[in-house]
């Protein structure tokens, strides 16, 4: 059965007369009943009787009558909760985000999308780069603010860098510095008391992998908490951590920015989504919204 066989049929019966059936819904007599008469062969006998001046529902039409209505109604249903859809009025919005872009870059983006559209629902992910890649290529989510480049699983990933944000030595604001002067190079981290991340986290592996360029061994004094308890760790003292500028910046005034110098001391932030699956409205909005915030 089609919708409009089932319209049709609907209408012929509210109106009882072919013709006046056929002005309600815009259409040509000879059409309507074409509709009518081919919803019939479906369901294998007459729907209606047809007398001079009045149409009536056989008793099979009668049966179907409550059925196709409930149908009809449904079908509005739907497409009104498409164009809420399309309109950002409902739906979900799958966003994963690194833990420094979770908390840096995202929050802004995030109000400013959900004060434009708050029937919109969002679900977060926070991990890193390369399970974030992961959640997209499989579908779990729909946009992603990842650190570039990313593995892209044969290019199925298109990626858009936002900003380019400088690593440096994250220290307690009221306590001593952890090296002399303003900035420290990363034969310097041999000295100093470091507040690892755990595995998986991209500051981790950037870390370890300057230390390791410079042919030193890191004094690790906290290994293997999530990106809050280091930033936490780092505030009361215990050590100095590789952060981004953004998350310093996001600190309140409490934690000491020390540059670091090398070519590899930096990362690229961008937000990455499927190739192959267009972007919904939502998340094309929160992808233009992040572009807007770092341009």
């Amino acid at each position: 059965m089609q919708l409009q066989q089932l319209a049709c049929f609907v209408a012929v019966v509210d109106e009882q007369h072919f013709t006046r059936a056929a002005q309600r819904l815009h259409l040509a007599q000879p059409s309507l009943s074409a509709q009518v008469r081919s919803l019939e062969r479906e369901v294998g006998g007459p729907l209606l009787h047809r007398q001079r001046g009045a149409v009536r529902p056989t008793e099979a039409g009668e049966r179907l009558l409550p059925y196709a209505r409930r149908i009809l109604a449904d079908a509005a249903a739907a497409a009104a909760e498409m164009q809420r859809v399309r309109g950002l009025e409902t739906g979900v919005l799958r966003v994963g985000a690194t833990p420094s872009a979770g908390t840096a870059l995202l929050p802004p983006v995030l109000r400013r999308f959900h004060d434009a559209h708050p029937g919109v629902v969002l679900h977060l992910s926070e991990a890193g780069s390369r399970d974030l890649v992961e959640q997209l290529a499989v579908g779990a989510l729909d946009l992603a603010v990842v650190v570039l480049p990313v593995a892209a699983h044969g290019g199925a990933l298109a990626t858009t860098p936002l900003l380019r944000d400088a690593l440096g030595l994250a220290s307690a604001a009221d306590g001593p510095a952890p090296v002399p002067g303003p900035s420290a190079g990363p034969q310097d981290l041999a000295d100093v008391g470091l507040v690892l991340p755990g595995e998986g986290y991209d500051l981790r592996a950037t870390a370890l992998a300057a230390c390791a360029a410079a042919g030193v061994e890191p004094r690790v004094v906290a290994d293997g908490g999530e990106l809050d308890v280091v930033v936490a760790l780092v505030r009361a003292g215990v050590g100095a951590a590789v952060l981004p500028r953004t998350v310093v910046d996001g600190a309140g005034g409490s934690l000491r920015w020390t540059a670091l110098r090398g070519p590899s001391l930096h990362r690229t932030v961008g937000v990455a989504h499927r190739k192959d699956v267009p972007l919904g409205r939502a998340a094309a909005e929160v992808r233009r919204l992040l572009i807007e915030q770092t341009s």
